[in-house]
């Protein structure tokens, strides 16, 4: 199986997102990547539901929704009702995360938990049978384009093998500074689906883009 790839639109056009989608809906992309920020838990806000329920409405693949807020479990039925078939809450975010994964998943959402770059994965030990998917931050979370931070890859393979100690299927999501050499170390490392912004909407062939980085395992 070649490697998720899930084109962030934090990095897209706004003024033409229309034609962003459209050319996601088109590649080997698997899910689109929408990043929610509060500019409380990260220093930086981006769009809300409103936003979201209209990518619905023109997206034929899954909405992965990484949420950047504080008290994300306040909003989970909102944003089942806009359209996340994933939904993905910060460990640093969520003080009851047990209760908050079970609550993304009785809307029939797979559900997710995100790691800031400082945060250990041993924390997850004992979550992960009941996960999805875990999103590694490969950069500190709140604006795209940042630099690739190195022991994420070594990260990977931590939360690989606590995932087969576990007996966990959760996928490995990695976010920030992915681009074709940093992607190749991550999928090496035992990644399975790769977030990539402004790689993806800034380069001269975005299609060309995502299909390069699908085949990097």
């Amino acid at each position: 199986m070649g490697i998720i790839v899930s084109p962030s639109l934090l990095s897209a056009d706004f003024l033409h997102l229309s034609e962003d989608i459209e050319m996601v809906n088109n590649s080997e992309a698997e899910w689109f990547h929408i990043d929610v920020m509060d500019g409380v838990f990260v220093p930086n806000i981006s769009y809300g539901m409103s936003i979201i329920s209209q990518i619905r409405t023109q997206a034929k693949k899954p909405l992965d929704v990484h949420l950047m807020i504080v008290e994300p479990e306040r909003y989970i039925g909102q944003f089942h009702q806009c359209g996340a078939e994933i939904l993905t809450v910060h460990l640093e975010a969520s003080t009851h995360l047990h209760r908050t994964i079970q609550q993304i998943k009785s809307y029939g959402m797979k559900a997710g938990v995100a790691l800031n770059p400082h945060t250990s994965v041993q924390l997850l030990e004992d979550i992960l049978p009941e996960l999805d998917v875990v999103l590694l931050m490969s950069v500190n979370p709140g604006f795209g384009g940042q630099s690739f931070i190195e022991h994420s890859v070594d990260k990977v393979k931590k939360l690989r093998q606590l995932i087969q100690d576990t007996h966990s299927h959760a996928l490995i999501e990695v976010d920030g500074g992915v681009n074709n050499e940093t992607g190749k170390r991550l999928a090496e490392a035992s990644a399975d689906a790769l977030v990539a912004g402004s790689f993806v909407f800034h380069s001269a062939s975005p299609l060309e883009t995502i299909k390069g980085l699908t085949q990097l395992k």
